[in-house]
């Protein structure tokens, strides 16, 4: 009797230790996962210095520096609170898709245009200057009110004003014509993404599809003329991103928050008539590609897809880790069916956090975490989602 209770207190203990082994094994995967993903990008690219222009989605502290808004909430944690441990001025928890893109290219991240001004041009800029800023759009205030659009404008640093920085920094990297020619040939130059603002203004002061989808000719026009002058300027290797499915970013979502069922993608619930207003940005830019290319055939100008990039994770969020809720804001006012009510904004009093955001790929509402701007650039990267590929020389 007593040997028979022996080996049954051998038994459990037996498989105690077997569950303690597997949570240990648990434990240390999950740990080895976290730091895999918050590790720097493979070099892979072959680029001395990145140029890059556009909005939120790339700005990495001019819009803060700017002081265009006092006190803004990008200022404050939980802002960068995933990789810097600090707010940068980048509008996410970590970092961008340029963030990859210089890691991937072996380059320190690119520092903001404005960071000159405020240390008295005490900046390097030789490998690269980002001339982002958050809240940018493609044409200017009077544009919008000439067309009955007299929305409220975060910035007035359009695309035509980031222009006018390079133009202004570009004596300070190079003097002659050949020696321009020698420096900018191993250049990235990134025209955006920008115009999402220029729809995003109109549709969340509620305005019309109608509105926004006339717009579109505009924005176009705007992103071929700056990515044009850029080339006269010497750039030779351009990426040029269309538009981010905005019918599932969670700030649109609640914006427009539906009962008719057959507005929503079946696949991914994503707002259809936001995603066609995308669709249809990203065709036409394009085709206005296509024509650039014509028109410089010396040049190399790359379309950066990044709604399809996206639309892996939004069309099966488990097979890139994302187990929370794919359209909900992970940072917000704690209601609504998308946690992206605009009364409070993530970083603001009464808003809260999510416990992991690499969980989530909605970060504030209108921007996305690390997490899902790192799937994306590594899409963009390995030349599956660049139009020709990075590979394609």
């Amino acid at each position: 009797m007593k040997q028979r209770k022996q080996k049954s207190t051998f038994k459990l203990k037996k498989k105690k230790n077997h569950r303690m082994r597997i949570n240990m094994l648990f434990i240390v995967a999950f740990s080895f996962l976290v730091s895999v993903r918050s590790l720097p990008m493979k070099p892979t690219l072959n680029y001395d210095s990145i140029f890059n222009f556009g909005d939120s989605l790339s700005d990495t502290g001019n819009f803060l520096i700017s002081g265009d808004v006092d006190s803004p909430n990008i200022g404050r944690p939980p802002y960068g609170q995933t990789f810097f441990n600090r707010s940068t001025g980048r509008c996410s928890d970590g970092r961008l898709i340029i963030d990859f893109i210089a890691e991937a290219s072996g380059l320190p991240y690119i520092p903001p245009y404005l960071q000159s001004v405020r240390t008295n041009n005490s900046v390097d800029f030789k490998r690269g200057a980002n001339f982002a800023v958050a809240g940018a759009t493609a044409n200017e205030f009077s544009f919008f009110k000439e067309r009955g659009l007299s929305v409220t404008l975060l910035t007035n640093k359009t695309l035509d004003i980031q222009l006018g920085w390079f133009k202004k920094l570009k004596p300070s990297l190079c003097k002659t014509k050949p020696e321009c020619e020698q420096y900018f040939r191993k250049s990235l130059f990134l025209v955006g993404e920008i115009g999402g603002n220029d729809y995003n203004y109109p549709l969340l002061a509620f305005r019309s599809f109608k509105h926004a989808m006339d717009l579109v000719p505009f924005v176009i026009n705007k992103i071929m003329n700056v990515t044009s002058a850029l080339i006269e300027e010497g750039a030779v290797t351009l990426m040029v991103p269309g538009n981010l499915p905005i019918g599932c970013s969670a700030v649109l979502l609640e914006r427009f928050n539906d009962n008719s069922g057959w507005l929503y993608d079946s696949r991914n619930q994503c707002y259809k008539p936001l995603n066609n207003l995308a669709k249809l940005h990203n065709d036409k830019l394009k085709k206005g590609l296509a024509a650039l290319r014509e028109k410089y055939p010396h040049a190399k100008i790359m379309y950066a897809d990044y709604y399809s990039s996206a639309m892996q994770f939004f069309n099966s969020p488990s097979k890139y880790g994302f187990t929370g809720s794919v359209l909900k804001a992970c940072c917000g006012g704690g209601d609504g069916r998308y946690n992206a009510k605009p009364s409070v904004r993530c970083g603001e009093k009464g808003s809260t956090t999510c416990e992991n955001p690499s969980t989530y790929a909605n970060w504030d509402g209108i921007h996305l975490t690390e997490a899902a701007y790192r799937h994306i650039a590594t899409g963009l990267i390995s030349g599956r989602f660049t139009m020709p590929s990075y590979n394609n020389n």
